[in-house]
């Protein structure tokens, strides 16, 4: 099968996001007098976009403090997750081994790039600056470009009426059984890494095509000297 479209998944998939999501959502507890979350308790609960994260972590926070959960002023935690968010991202997150030799290569491939993300574009976009990935895709789509976002399939059915790439042309990789379900719903192959926040068990169980350990994987333990120039040749196989 040759891949034309190659989509990634940003948090968990090409960088670790977690420490500076965990900084800047702790700063925004503990400036209301509320406990901090744990890194762990944060990385298991990256990939609904920050709104959803917030709600979790107010919900939880309350309930640590008074046994039941206060309404969310969730207007308010989002323009503070911001402010420090901006000040927070790339401190302590680290891009994963292999990312941007994988994104050279198959931009060398000449296969397309797109970022699919949960994640709010003003915050995507702080991730790929901090992290030097800017300008890598040859498409971004955020949690909030569309009117839906993953798991339904309408970001990757986005992208491939984008570059008028058939489904069986595309693969998405990603890290969480968000992913999964978002590539099945769309008819597009998927790959899971095995390093991500939504890893383990829960990956297991969606079924991706493929799990990975690295995203070398992607690129050198899928080419195949037919790939034209055009496209990059990524051999089908089952789940490692």
């Amino acid at each position: 099968m040759r891949f034309e479209l190659v989509l990634f998944d940003l948090d968990g998939t090409l960088v670790d996001t977690a420490p500076d999501i965990a900084d800047a959502l702790n700063r925004v507890l503990e400036l209301r007098k509320l406990p901090a979350m744990p890194e762990a308790w944060v990385r298991s609960r990256i990939g609904h976009g920050s709104r959803q994260l917030l709600a979790q972590s107010w919900a939880e926070a309350t309930r640590l403090v008074s046994g039941d959960e206060a309404p969310a002023p969730l207007a308010e935690l989002v323009e503070e997750f911001g402010r420090h968010y901006v000040d927070c991202c790339g401190r302590r997150g680290r891009i994963f081994p292999g990312a941007r030799t994988a994104l050279a290569q198959l931009r060398r491939a000449a296969v397309k790039l797109a970022l699919l993300t949960n994640k709010e574009r003003r915050f995507a976009q702080l991730v790929l600056d901090a992290h030097g990935l800017a300008g890598d895709f040859d498409l971004e789509i955020c949690g909030d470009t569309l009117a839906a976002k993953k798991p339904d399939p309408l970001p990757v059915r986005h992208a491939l009426r984008h570059f008028g790439v058939p489904a069986a042309r595309a693969l998405l990789v990603g890290d969480s059984d968000i992913d999964v379900r978002t590539g099945r719903a769309a008819g597009i192959a998927v790959w899971g890494v095995s390093y991500g926040y939504g890893s383990g068990p829960a990956l297991e169980r969606a079924g991706p095509d493929r799990i990975i350990g690295s995203l070398a994987q992607v690129r050198a333990g899928a080419y195949s000297p037919r790939a034209s120039s055009s496209s990059l040749y990524l051999r089908s196989s089952p789940r490692n």
